[in-house]
């Protein structure tokens, strides 16, 4: 079985070979939501294998409530080696040096208790309301500065949702949609401005994801402030926008009190 050292490397190759182009995207980017994406990352053989892996539903925990509704994956001894194994090959030290040298972004680290991190399904009618994503680690020692998605779902076209959108210039305009297109690597910042979402699925097929996050000792933004994940409705949906802001409010301000939470988040790696 290949291992994450010989995964990274070929990560690392076609990241070196294409860096000027993803540091151009980048940067054209940078000042809102910066972002890159690169196709065919790995070869497709092998990403078809890491697809056949992926757990199924049953074995996976669903998240379901006015926020979002999707399944996760993250104790990783659980399932197949090899998706364990393609996690933490975008956590070698040589595959973080080549997304911060594209990103210029220093001393970043890797998250190896994959805190929120991991495996994303999605089912039909699965979706992710506009949201920040929690600006910490489980710790709340470092700021969360990079997610990592790669998509490994063949044949994912845009019209069956499941896509990522980045809303650049907050949630009263258009989205920028990236579809989810299979062997595709999304690399976005996370601070204090950058929303995202995930379109609902619109057919039966799975959409299967793997996540990764980026940390650093420092926020990408000055004005960058703990927050909790902070969703939000979509702009047409008025109400429930109404009634996030209020969730959001009222975690937040028990995180406050209580600094890694009233009960510790179950979403991370125990080894």
């Amino acid at each position: 079985m290949i291992n994450r050292k010989e995964i990274s490397l070929l990560i690392v190759e076609k990241l070196t070979k294409e860096k000027e182009t993803l540091r151009e995207k980048f940067l054209e980017s940078k000042n809102e939501i910066g972002f890159f994406y690169i196709d065919n990352l790995l070869p497709n053989e092998l990403v078809l294998t890491i697809h056949k892996k992926f757990p199924e539903l049953h074995e996976t925990k669903e998240r379901k409530s006015l926020r979002e509704h999707k399944y996760t994956a993250y104790q990783m001894n659980k399932y197949n080696p090899l998706l364990e194994e393609v996690i933490y090959a975008f956590q070698e030290e040589n595959v973080v040096k080549a997304v911060s040298d594209i990103c210029q972004i220093e001393n970043m680290l890797p998250d190896e208790n994959l805190y929120a991190g991991g495996l994303s399904l999605m089912a039909k009618d699965n979706y992710l309301s506009p949201h920040l994503d929690n600006s910490h680690d489980k710790d709340r020692d470092r700021w969360r500065v990079l997610n990592l998605l790669f998509y490994v779902t063949p044949n994912w076209k845009l019209e069956n949702g499941g896509n990522l959108e980045v809303w650049p210039n907050g949630l009263k305009e258009k989205p920028i949609t990236i579809e989810s297109r299979f062997n595709r690597l999304v690399v976005m910042t996370t601070h204090q401005k950058s929303w995202h979402s995930v379109s609902k699925v619109q057919i039966e097929t799975i959409r299967c994801c793997i996540s990764n996050y980026y940390f650093s000792n420092t926020p990408l933004l000055v004005s960058d402030l703990f927050h909790v994940t902070t969703f939000r409705g979509r702009p047409e949906q008025k109400v429930k926008d109404i009634i996030l802001q209020m969730d959001n409010y009222v975690r937040n301000g028990l995180r406050k009190f209580f600094k890694k939470g009233i009960r510790e988040n179950p979403h991370r790696y125990k080894k």
